[in-house]
């Protein structure tokens, strides 16, 4: 077993290691999200906090880490009789992204379970996690049907494991911790709410204190085991420390004013529920607990405010997670409560935020700054009009509206997700085939005709069905899957008026919001001028697309083919990567190509490269004024799918309420 990198060693990160240890000291505070960019030890403090985790008491022999003080009476192990137990170090169960509905809650022997009756149960890592850390690496990239599984555990604090009316339940109460980087796509709401608490950290900007971090990782990968052990004592301190903090946590007083507090804070930030006052009040109890102190003060709340209600204030992927301090210290100040002084921080029991500091580790703290502004040329050329360009500054986009669903036709085998027809393992059952590797989803009506002809051959002659794997059937089942969306936004000349370019860029903004509901990838395209460019390649992040629509300048003449060639090879390159993942195409013009010889002619050869290829595609037809020459039209039946105006995209017009995007008869 590999020596975990200490925790203590972990260089700055004071918000990620504080909320892991308010974790550590109550575990009902509800786990940790850790938002960041790559390379900024993320994984690395969460592996090393399962380190300083007391041992846990477990009934010896149970593979379900059941309690000996208070046994689980449904354990499929069980029954146990109370009493005492052995101990082991507390766990932590990586999930990872790619994982099966099977390795996460458990398999059951299906076919021992009809032809015998017998619960032959193979327990999974909600199990292995019962007590323990669920660590949950790029959480933001995991399947919806294991998103749904862990909501169901982490709600009800057990795991149902269920196959064709037969069922093993067992407890599983474990910390929830994971990490991701926006930038690859964000969190369901109803996954990010189940979060106690969320941190965003940054590479720190301090020379002096990325020197200290290269210093101490090199000496690491060097000798590990050295490493650890100069580093032991202070280990050991954060040890006794969480003991202490879990042992006063009961006594810890929260006081009417500080509810009151807590509970005005949430209000003014105008949070969703009331899951965010409990898990304020838990982690300003812990924040106490952690101080050595029995009373909630006004900067236990403030602290709690910081890292439990920033994720749970978003509206819509496209708001930046954050918190105005200045309104928090405002609604503090109007509700403080009498008693909640702030202590002296030279006093004992001061600093309950801070958590604990190695040596050589006083560099300062890297700022998560998450609101950060686009660079100059994110997102194409700078937005200054240079003499001649013809260019105009990038228009704001008008409000985002509920959109028509478009979908791809047929039936297909890409990722989960919420948009187009395909084969899931999820979803209404249209018929059986025997498995291909283990059965998942019995067919039991399938798997009794392929048993009963062999019934007399086999000897049967009780009740039961004698059943071998050869009869066993595997159901098909039909769900929706998640697409890549490609934009092709046309910014030039023709598209420039402002008002115009704002109610195209809110269309786009709104199809992006729907790609975030549906699960899509998407990508974005623009063209003007002369050429080109791939302003996003194909992500998961909808929020990224929508920063760079927003900062689209335009002006120039319109290189539609240009546009079209470029989208194409985005495609060409993205089956490579994801072959079962099929492309919806959404050209956004007035049809109008110029600059060039034969605009027109080639942008029409350019567009039957999509048709030829059979990808679904639609062109949101954006020219408007009294006189309509019907390019978008044209470029549609090049295209051979199908035109929408902008008016026709809302979900609220007359023209429908669903709209599929289908491949014109040859």
């Amino acid at each position: 077993m590999s020596t975990p990198f200490p925790f203590t060693a972990v260089v700055g990160q004071e918000d990620l290691r504080l909320a892991l240890l308010l974790n550590a000291v109550s575990p009902a505070v509800g786990g940790v999200l850790v938002r960041g960019e790559k390379g900024t030890a993320k994984s690395t403090a969460v592996r090393a906090l399962s380190a300083l985790l007391p041992e846990v008491a477990v009934v010896p022999g149970c593979r379900f880490s059941c309690d000996p003080a208070a046994p689980d009476p449904s354990c499929p192990d069980g029954p146990h009789e109370a009493g005492n137990g052995g101990m082991r170090p507390s766990r932590m169960v990586e999930l990872p992204v790619g994982a099966s509905e099977d390795r996460l809650v458990g398999a059951l022997d299906i076919e021992r379970a009809l032809a015998e009756g017998v619960k032959a149960f193979e327990p999974g890592l909600l199990a292995d996690a019962h007590r323990g850390i669920l660590y949950v690496d790029e959480v933001n990239l995991l399947h919806d049907h294991l998103v749904d599984l862990l909501l169901d555990a982490a709600a009800m604090g057990a795991s149902y494991v269920e196959r064709e009316g037969v069922s093993v339940r067992h407890a599983s109460k474990f910390l929830l911790v994971g990490t991701m980087n926006p930038e690859e796509g964000e969190l369901r709401p109803q996954l990010l709410d189940r979060f106690g608490l969320t941190v965003e950290v940054a590479a720190s900007r301090e020379p002096d204190q990325r020197v200290e971090v290269v210093r101490r990782r090199l000496a690491y990968d060097d000798d590990p085991a050295g490493f650890a052990a100069r580093w032991a004592d202070e280990e050991s301190a954060v040890r006794q420390r969480i003991v202490a903090a879990r042992e006063l946590l009961p006594s810890v007083r929260l006081g009417d004013g500080a509810l009151r507090q807590i509970a005005a804070t949430c209000a003014a930030f105008e949070v969703d529920g009331m899951r965010a006052d409990i898990v304020m009040a838990r982690t300003a109890t812990a924040l106490a607990a952690w101080a050595g102190r029995t009373d909630v003060l006004a900067e236990d709340v403030r602290q709690a405010a910081l890292l439990a209600l920033p994720h749970r204030r978003r509206r819509n992927p496209f708001d930046a997670p954050g918190l105005d301090e200045d309104k928090l210290d405002e609604t503090l100040e109007e509700f403080s409560g009498e008693g909640d002084e702030d202590p002296d921080p030279d006093g004992p029991g001061g600093g309950g935020g801070q958590p604990p500091s190695g040596p050589q580790d006083d560099g300062p703290q890297a700022d998560g700054d998450s609101g950060a502004q686009p660079e100059a040329g994110d997102g194409g050329e700078p937005q200054a009009s240079g003499a001649g360009s013809g260019e105009q500054s990038a228009a704001r986009a008008s409000e985002p509206f509920r959109t028509k669903v478009l979908s791809v036709p047929g039936l297909g085998d890409g990722a989960a997700g919420r948009r187009s027809r395909a084969r899931t393992e999820h979803g209404r059952t249209t018929g059986a085939r025997r498995p291909q590797g283990a059965l998942t989803k019995l067919h039991l009506a399938a798997t009794v005709q392929a048993a009963a002809p062999h019934q007399r051959a086999r000897g049967r002659t009780g009740r039961g069905l004698v059943v071998r794997r050869d009869d066993l059937r595997q159901a098909t089942r039909e769900g929706r899957e998640g697409n890549l969306v490609l934009f092709v936004v046309d910014a030039s000349g023709s598209m420039a008026a402002r008002q115009r370019m704002s109610a195209v860029k809110g269309a786009v903004l709104s199809l992006l919001l729907d790609a975030y509901q549906r699960r899509d990838k998407v990508g974005l395209v623009t063209f003007r001028g002369s050429a080109a460019e791939v302003a996003l390649p194909p992500t998961s992040s909808v929020d990224a697309a929508a920063a760079r629509l927003e900062t689209l300048p335009t002006g120039g003449r319109t290189p539609l083919a240009a546009g079209l060639l470029r989208a194409h090879e985005v495609l060409r390159v993205e089956r490579l990567r994801d072959p079962a993942r099929r492309a919806l195409v959404v050209v956004v013009t007035d049809g109008r190509a110029t600059g060039g010889p034969e605009p027109v002619a080639l942008a029409g050869r350019a567009a039957r490269l999509f048709a030829a290829d059979g990808v679904a595609s639609v062109v949101v037809d954006c020219e408007s004024g009294p006189v309509r020459l019907g390019l978008a039209g044209q470029l549609a039946g090049e295209l051979e799918g199908t035109a929408v105006t902008l008016d026709e995209l809302r979900a609220d017009s007359i023209a429908g309420l669903v709209k599929d995007v289908q491949r014109r008869a040859a």
